[in-house]
């Protein structure tokens, strides 16, 4: 008696949702919701729970939408890399006019969501950062090293959307918190960009400041890293911190500040990925001894 072979067939609501993800790429939006609902809790007063939920809804949709936007306009690009060109849009998964209503429907309802359940200013924040990633940054990448200063503004856009959210209002703490994550991205891509330039330049991205690999491009990656130690202080001279969150933080920066001097003395892209690793523990370090303290 033959047996029966049973063949599984793909699932495809779950692959669907996959794409979804990928477009959107869920896991950095992780991180910058993570940013924006930090400075919520770090705002004096009572934390409204139910306020936070619906700011980090609004800003996964917000976040979501702006990579989505970024994929449609690099699509071709993306297949030029190794490390894009398997994504929905690039592979041909998912077609243009399906990834832009995806993003156009979720971008809406997360600009609604912030201006509705938090305040205007929110939901004009969470537009702009849109409107700067997309129509500012995306672009920008193909022609200047600029691009990382000018996509460092919607970067740090969701911690001061936080800021906002909780207290109607940007106010000096509220563009501390943004200075801080502002010049944190400048080693934190540069890192990445040293990292990945191989597979950048195929696409014809040149991402370091001094277009290299090279102590140029270490040297301003270690001057940013060192600006974060007087502005990681800024907290505690506000009262916006005490002792043990300043100690924390001087010495997390300085580890940081240790990882982008091995950088500019190796000029390796293990010593840039040391410096990637330390930058993704820099910001949250920081965020939640800030928190800690106000709780």
């Amino acid at each position: 008696m033959q047996k029966s072979i049973t063949i599984d067939k793909p699932n495809v609501f779950m692959t669907k949702l996959q794409d979804y993800a990928q477009l959107t790429k869920m896991r950095l939006a992780t991180l910058v919701v993570f940013s924006a609902a930090m400075s919520f809790l770090m705002a004096p007063g009572t934390i409204d729970w139910s306020k936070l939920f619906m700011l980090i809804i609004g800003g996964f949709l917000v976040t979501g939408s702006a990579n989505g936007f970024n994929q449609l306009i690099e699509r071709d690009l993306d297949k030029m890399m190794d490390r894009t060109s398997k994504r929905p849009l690039p592979d041909g998964r998912m077609s243009n006019s399906e990834g832009f209503l995806i993003c156009s429907i979720i971008g809406s309802i997360g600009i609604f969501i912030l201006t509705y359940y938090m305040n205007l200013a929110s939901g004009i924040l969470g537009l702009l950062s849109i409107f700067l990633y997309t129509v500012a940054y995306t672009p920008l990448k193909k022609m200047s090293p600029l691009a990382v200063f000018v996509g460092a503004f919607p970067g740090a856009i969701p911690v001061l959307l936080g800021w906002v959210a909780a207290t109607n209002s940007f106010g000096i703490y509220g563009w501390l918190l943004f200075s801080i994550q502002f010049i944190w991205q400048f080693p934190h891509f540069w890192a990445i960009a040293w990292v990945l330039d191989d597979d950048y330049k195929k696409a014809g991205f040149n991402l370091l400041p001094s277009g290299a690999r090279d102590k140029g491009s270490a040297i301003q990656a270690l001057i940013y890293t060192i600006t974060l130690l007087p502005i990681g202080i800024m907290p505690f001279i506000f009262k916006m911190s005490g002792v043990v969150s300043l100690l924390v933080i001087l010495a997390v920066t300085s580890y940081f500040i240790f990882l982008a001097i091995q950088l500019y003395k190796k000029c390796d892209v293990i010593s840039a990925r040391k410096l990637m690793y330390g930058s993704f523990l820099y910001l949250p370090v920081v965020q939640i001894v800030l928190v800690l303290d106000k709780l």
